[in-house]
């Protein structure tokens, strides 16, 4: 990552005190971070499903699960793995 720059924000004060308590002292900016970043990629995803579709027949249940494995790196769709 980039270098970092200092924002305000407003969080709901329950949802911040929960992750506090989760990371401790010191890692509530990289799992905030972490958050935003997983949100974004999903964000990007959801554009590329979209911009295919427009040019495609929508995507197969299959085609949906697949790519659910890729992402879970679980490409060979091993029962055992929890996304």
């Amino acid at each position: 990552m980039a270098g970092s720059k200092k924002y305000s924000i407003s969080l709901p004060e329950d949802l911040a005190e929960a992750v506090r308590t989760h990371v401790g002292p010191g890692g509530f900016s990289a799992y905030v971070a972490e958050a935003l970043e997983q949100r974004v990629a999903m964000d990007k995803l959801q554009e590329i499903v979209a911009d295919f579709e427009t040019d495609n027949d929508p995507l197969s249940r299959e085609e949906v699960e697949a790519a659910r494995a890729v992402l879970r790196h679980d490409q060979h769709g091993s029962s055992g793995a929890a996304a």
